[in-house]
């Protein structure tokens, strides 16, 4: 579990496709801290790790996660989000975040409100029904509150710090982003399907 408040900010020093894929992600962790078999949430997908190194971490990702989210754009260099994940007695500032994508958003408008920038993304078919305004989103593992709703497009809304100590300050439109919903809003559907 995660609360998608990021904590880092990682670089993807290599990948290399095995039979699954593999990933060395740079951060400013102390990965002594950091156990084999650790989940880092990595642009908000969880993560195993498998190896670390004096600044580095290792993780393997499956084919199916890499179906299921942006990871076909990852690239030697790219800057990704991090979280490690959430320990008992953690401030949990942000929400309840699993770690596991539903989809893919996709960027369509960028404006600058301010010092913020307002933010709209287009959501696949099957997840819009899950995204209400005032409600919680987490794009690339970043906690977000949804500010309206509009069919399949959502906004959300960038202040200056989010924008400094993430990746959302490099976002343009046209981005792939990793979706997940809010796992209450996916259990409060579930439920009227039996009403």
């Amino acid at each position: 579990m995660f609360t998608g408040i990021i904590t880092d900010q990682g670089t993807i020093r290599a990948l290399e496709q095995r039979g699954d894929l593999r990933a060395r992600i740079a951060c400013g962790y102390d990965l002594s801290s950091v156990a084999l078999g650790a989940s880092i949430a990595c642009d908000g997908v969880c993560l195993t790790v498998i190896e670390t190194g004096d600044d580095w971490f290792d993780v393997e990702i499956s084919a199916e996660t890499v179906s299921k989210t942006n990871l076909p754009d990852w690239a030697e260099g790219r800057t990704v989000n991090l979280e490690r994940a959430l320990k008992v007695g953690d401030e949990l500032g942000g929400h309840i975040v699993s770690g596991h994508v539903d989809g893919i958003a996709r960027i369509t408008k960028m404006e600058d409100d301010g010092d913020s920038t307002r933010v709209t993304l287009a959501a696949p078919e099957a997840l819009a029904r899950f995204i209400a305004p005032k409600g919680s989103v987490a794009l690339n593992g970043t906690s977000l509150t949804v500010n309206e709703v509009d069919g399949r497009n959502f906004g959300i809304n960038f202040i200056p710090h989010t924008k400094e100590v993430t990746t959302w300050g490099r976002a343009a439109v046209g981005d792939a982003v990793n979706l997940e919903i809010d796992t209450m809003a996916r259990y409060v559907a579930r439920l009227r399907e039996f009403d």
